[in-house]
């Protein structure tokens, strides 16, 4: 599916409830032992694109990717962005050897579409679809500063090892510790939320890009 078809689709499905959707596409929200899928809604909204379950780390449409995310109540009447953003995982070994316009960062980031649904509460017995915004890392000081905080975890890697790596880099994209419990070795890009909040056009402002 084309990204101006998918987005077209998706924009029919604003102000929305996700939770009945999930349940017409047969994504399990809650397992019978009462754990949650955290990734219910996303999955969700694949399943309405026609996109199977996947685990490729290519973008999961071919040419361009989707991502969904959450956003919270600051007040009852204005939202924010609720985390960061997982982008992609890091495999040591091939981010040290490739550029980041040669790295799966690059890839997942040069063109996607991000959905933002509305989190109510642990129950997930709803969840509104708010907004559906298409990003492509194209604006100059955007793209230097994301290959600088490539660089920069990419130099550490290479120079001090994989366990160096800290969520306090980046200023835009932080490497960050992904996996069940606190003793996860496996890291993975994510996006700082005030990117997150740049890319949904949510008027936040976003740190000016700096040299590591």
């Amino acid at each position: 599916m084309e990204r101006v078809e998918a987005i077209e689709k998706l924009r029919k499905l604003v102000g929305e409830d996700l939770r009945p959707l999930a349940d017409l596409h047969k994504v399990t929200v809650w397992s019978e032992a009462g754990k949650k899928n955290k990734g219910w809604a996303g999955q969700t909204i694949e399943r309405f694109l026609g996109l199977a379950l996947n685990s490729s780390r290519s973008p999961n449409f071919g040419s361009w990717e989707l991502k969904v995310i959450s956003l919270k109540h600051k007040s009852p009447t204005v939202l924010k962005v609720k985390e960061t953003m997982a982008i992609t995982m890091i495999d040591p070994i091939e981010v040290a050897a490739k550029e980041f316009e040669d790295s799966h960062l690059f890839n997942k980031l040069q063109k996607i579409v991000v959905v933002a649904r509305v989190f109510e509460g642990q129950s997930e017995s709803c969840s509104l679809m708010h907004s559906v915004t298409s990003f492509d890392l194209d604006h100059p000081e955007i793209y230097t500063q994301v290959k600088a905080d490539y660089d920069r975890v990419r130099d550490t890697i290479k120079n001090q090892g994989f366990v160096k790596l800290t969520g306090k880099m980046g200023v835009l994209v932080q490497p960050r510790t992904k996996g069940p419990g606190h003793g996860s070795i496996s890291r993975a890009f994510y996006a700082r939320k005030s990117f997150v909040a740049h890319i949904l056009g949510e008027g936040y402002s976003i740190p000016l890009p700096v040299t590591p």
